[in-house]
């Protein structure tokens, strides 16, 4: 039983992955600092979306990559990739200090880099699809796991 605990909780946090990037995507992120109220406004019309791995539309789930994915692209019309390294690797750091919402924030959930992420709403709390059989949510960054968890903070706006 324990065993298929363990196993069940990796399946469970690598779901935010992502399977991969598909199509075009966008290199050099510059988005117009004024979009960002669209971007979480646009997130948090998915409270409550149901979690499905790989998945990219509303209709259908979304994990964690999927999510930042099509928020973006709904809100500022931004190619993002669906993936969380991906993503990653194109933000722009920032010090957690300067976190704004909007802001994306990234986790080592599985002992690697940006295994999952959100989007920051502001007032320590963020916006992510966490894990199989749940649904889109609102956590917070002082969540003793999440803490623990913690990795960087990247944005995709023009500082």
């Amino acid at each position: 039983m324990r065993a298929l605990a363990g196993g069940l909780l990796c399946l469970w946090l690598a779901a935010c992955a992502g399977p991969g990037s598909r199509g075009p995507v966008m290199s050099n992120p510059d988005i117009d600092p004024a979009q960002r109220t669209e971007v979480i406004m646009t997130a948090l019309s998915l409270l409550d979306t149901r979690y499905r791995y790989g998945g990219s539309q509303a209709q259908q789930g979304f994990d964690c990559s999927g999510l930042v994915k099509y928020v973006f692209g709904t809100a500022t019309g931004a190619t993002l990739p669906h993936s969380t390294e991906q993503i990653a690797r194109m933000s722009r750091p920032v010090p957690r200090r300067e976190l704004r919402a909007g802001d994306l924030v990234f986790f080592d959930t599985l002992g690697r880099p940006n295994s999952h992420m959100g989007i920051y709403l502001g007032d320590g709390r963020f916006i992510n699809a966490p894990s199989t059989g749940g649904q889109v949510r609102i956590d917070r960054l002082d969540n003793p796991y999440y803490q623990r968890h913690f990795q960087s903070v990247g944005t995709l706006f023009a500082r």
